[in-house]
């Protein structure tokens, strides 16, 4: 019965989660998912209730770490891949504003811990990793690498992380909202939708029966195979691949650097090579299939439902006594990323982006902090009918920006360079990835910078 109470428990939250987005004006207001909402009312009622719910929360703590490899496997089947150029042509100013957004907060997490708070509070290098993999990663990420951090040694980097992620979510809301309002007052937004003027199906996340969207077309008749469990096999494929790809890796560096100290795959996780299992397939389907059996947007239903029970489950199962004993330090760091991406708006925006700036910084900036969703309602303020070329660029920039820096491949590859090279490592190597994309800018990209 553990394991029915388990789901149980998980799909009662998420329905908690969804009744309270309904019915409470305050967190409507704070467009926090259901799944973000249900997560932080299991997290209570399990502080309150100690073991007693140990029955309840079985599997819990394992479950994200499985569940994310759905989520990356996913991201690109189904989907038309256009081609580098044609991706760079389009978003590329958009692409390296986003990198040194992201590198940045690299640059902050691990300067706080090696200039200042790993000598005050006794916290390890990787402390400085929690700031970067809450807010540009998200829930996913710092759920996903609970497995890793154990074996590393710090068993309590996925609550930190998870707890950044929880803390960048409200603050990309809270913090995006007044910087429109100073945008509006500075004439910086050439459309603006205000708070009052959102649909209902906006702020409660309820669709009207009439406007319901499509969740995805079948692909195959019912009497061969249903076309989700088509899709879920697909899927399964894609990790299989990644998994394969992990073992071989983890083979070739025993194999010839087996005595080195350094270990990059031993440690790697799963997630970011069914990323890499996913477009190996959905490459090997668009060349030769006649007709794909794969739907994007079912996919993308399929990677949401992962997500959402993932975010559920870590949210619940963050230890508090664990964030209690580092709140100064972590505070700290959080309140250092939330001022770093002010600053990128405010500074950075108007001189490295093209027509549009503030709609495709904000957009930039509620993804950074924390997930895509909150990045487009922030777009969706400032641009309610995508009059603007901002949507577009920010989501071609996704193309290249997510398989490395959000939650991708840098992010795994960091937090074990971090543990095996120490911070300094990977902070000078954040360091220098801002300069190359500042240099890339100035070289290549100024010349983009066209006011319309």
């Amino acid at each position: 019965m553990t394991i029915v109470t388990s789901f149980c428990g998980l799909c009662l939250l998420l329905a908690i989660g969804m009744f309270l987005r309904v019915k409470i004006k305050f967190i409507q207001r704070l467009y926090l998912p259901s799944a973000v909402i249900g997560g932080i009312i299991g997290l209570i009622f399990i502080q309150i209730s100690g073991s007693r719910l140990d029955n309840w929360t079985v599997g819990w703590t394992s479950l994200p770490g499985f569940l994310i490899n759905i989520v990356f496997a996913s991201l690109f089947l189904g989907a038309a891949i256009p081609s580098l150029s044609v991706i760079w042509d389009r978003a590329a100013p958009q692409l390296a504003y986003g990198q040194i957004v992201a590198w940045g907060q690299w640059v902050v997490g691990l300067g706080f811990v090696m200039i200042l708070l790993g000598s005050l509070f006794k916290v390890p290098d990787l402390f400085g990793a929690a700031l970067p993999i809450g807010f540009e990663g998200g829930h996913g990420t710092a759920g996903g690498l609970r497995d890793t951090f154990i074996q590393l040694g710090w068993n309590e980097g996925s609550d930190f992380s998870l707890a950044s992620a929880t803390a960048g979510i409200i603050s990309a809301i809270i913090t995006g909202i007044a910087l429109i309002n100073w945008a509006a007052k500075k004439g910086y937004v050439s459309i603006l939708k205000q708070q009052d003027d959102m649909t209902a199906e906006e702020l409660t996340g309820l669709y009207p029966v009439e406007k319901r969207p499509s969740a995805g077309q079948q692909t195959v008749s019912a009497d061969s195979i249903d076309s989700v469990a088509l899709h879920l096999a697909i899927i399964g494929i894609a990790i299989f691949i990644g998994y394969s790809i992990k073992v071989v890796l983890m083979a070739i560096e025993n194999q010839f650097f087996g005595d080195t100290e350094v270990k990059l795959f031993a440690g790697f996780p799963l997630f970011p090579l069914c990323m890499i299992g996913g477009l190996i397939v959905q490459l090997v389907i668009s060349r030769r299939a006649r007709i794909s059996p794969v739907d994007h947007k079912l996919m993308q239903r399929m990677g949401g439902t992962a997500l959402d029970f993932l975010v559920v489950a870590a949210i619940s199962t963050i230890r508090i006594d664990v964030i209690a004993k580092g709140i100064v330090p972590f505070t700290i760091i959080i309140i250092g990323g939330i001022i770093w991406n002010i600053f990128c708006v405010r500074v950075l925006a108007r001189r490295m982006l093209p027509n549009y700036w503030f709609e495709r910084a904000i957009a930039e900036m509620g993804k950074s902090m924390g997930v895509t969703a909150t990045g487009l309602l922030l777009l969706r303020i400032v641009d309610p009918e995508q009059e603007t070329e901002a949507a577009s660029a920010f989501g071609y920039k996704q193309l290249l920006h997510e398989p490395f820096m959000g939650g991708g491949l840098w992010t795994s590859i960091a937090v074990i360079l971090i543990a095996q090279k120490g911070g300094w490592f990977v902070l000078g190597i954040a360091i220098m990835a801002i300069v190359v994309w500042f240099v890339i800018w100035r070289l290549f990209l100024k010349k983009k910078m066209q006011q319309p």
